[in-house]
């Protein structure tokens, strides 16, 4: 965060601050919305283990991708692939 404040001259909480302006998330949560939304183009479209998908976008625990997948989409990928 402190180098992307740098590159458009903010200090790291006015970059926080129109950041949140902008998105209606924190850098953080905008983060995870990306992994967990590439991780559902993934989980449809691709045959891969959910444990090479999750770290794909980015988790090192398959576990912790699998919960917070659930909590963000309310259903776990191997019930979401299942349904296709």
């Amino acid at each position: 965060m402190e180098d992307l404040a740098a590159q458009v001259n903010m200090s790291v909480p006015s970059f926080y601050k129109h950041f949140r302006q902008i998105t209606a998330m924190s850098p953080l949560q905008y983060q995870k919305s990306l992994r967990l939304t590439e991780a559902r183009r993934l989980v449809k479209q691709n045959t891969l283990p959910l444990s090479e998908i999750a770290h794909a976008v980015g988790y090192e625990s398959a576990s912790q991708f699998s919960r917070e997948y659930g909590r963000y989409f309310g259903v776990n990928p191997s019930k979401e692939r299942e349904a296709g």
